[in-house]
């Protein structure tokens, strides 16, 4: 069954405070392979707010029973306000920006609002996730008609 068109517009809690630390900076950039920086303040790449922007896609998914293995990350985007900073502490809003359904499988298009502590705008992460039914929802594991 696809998704709910009434998920558009609708928004999900903050995800809980995440302190931007040259320790975490460090440890994503080993994990992506990305500039460790030999000083005292690493790079921060563009990409950096996927660690806030995957914890609100997880709560979106938990809290819509939808499982994580069904999900294909189809694009992502980033919009800035302005650079991450070592010692920001963000936060990331999910809303459901789109919920289409394509040869069974729903794609969603949702948008991220990073803030820091104050409230002021860091960024927005757009994503779109492909979400293949499974069991239950009238197709098959391949997508086929039941």
């Amino acid at each position: 069954m696809p998704l709910a068109d009434d998920l558009v517009g609708r928004s999900y809690p903050p995800t809980a405070p995440y302190d931007v630390t040259a320790v975490k900076v460090r440890e994503f950039n080993a994990a992506t392979g990305g500039d460790s920086g030999g000083g005292d303040e690493p790079a921060i790449p563009p990409t950096f707010p996927i660690v806030l922007a995957f914890d609100a896609m997880n709560a979106f998914l938990a809290a819509e029973g939808i499982e994580l293995s069904r999900i294909v990350h189809g694009d992502q985007r980033f919009r800035y306000d302005r650079p991450v900073r070592l010692g920001d502490r963000l936060t990331a809003t999910l809303t459901v920006a789109s919920v289409r359904t394509v040869a069974g499988n729903d794609i969603i298009g949702t948008s991220s609002a990073v803030v820091d502590d104050e409230g002021r705008a860091v960024c927005t992460a757009t994503a779109t996730l492909v979400h293949r039914p499974g069991a239950g929802t009238g197709t098959d594991e391949q997508g086929s008609a039941a």
